[in-house]
């Protein structure tokens, strides 16, 4: 199975992996609600990925990119395991929801390594 990821991304060491990508779901208790797996198919490799497009990008255009590239790495995945056709309908939907979620409230996690120390200024309102 082919998945689409920066060239970069495949020279990194499982090590630099790790630091960057956390697999599927916001960490803690949220990795509960948002599992690696849709109902059985392992798509960790389209969150790590989608991490580390997340890491790299700077641009509301990066991130546009990075959330298609994350939809269209799961469809892939979803697409070659499942042979049953309710089984897919049902994991392309679940896939959806993936893709909204993150389109809708991934964006502080996008933009909260880019803002620098220096940047940030807290005031009274």
């Amino acid at each position: 199975m082919k998945l689409y990821a920066p060239e970069e991304y495949w020279k990194l060491t499982p090590e630099a992996k790790a630091e960057i990508a956390s697999g599927c779901g916001p960490g803690d208790i949220g990795d509960y609600f948002v599992p690696d797996k849709i109902w059985g198919v392992n798509v960790n490799p389209c969150c790590n990925i989608h991490d580390y497009m997340y890491y790299i990008g700077e641009t509301e255009d990066d991130r546009v990119v990075a959330d298609r590239v994350f939809l269209n790495n799961m469809v892939r995945i979803v697409v070659g395991k499942t042979r049953s056709r309710w089984l897919l309908k049902l994991r392309l939907r679940t896939v959806r929801i993936y893709y909204s979620a993150v389109r809708e409230f991934g964006g502080p996690a996008f933009w909260d390594s880019k803002n620098k120390e220096t940047e940030v200024k807290e005031i009274d309102i």
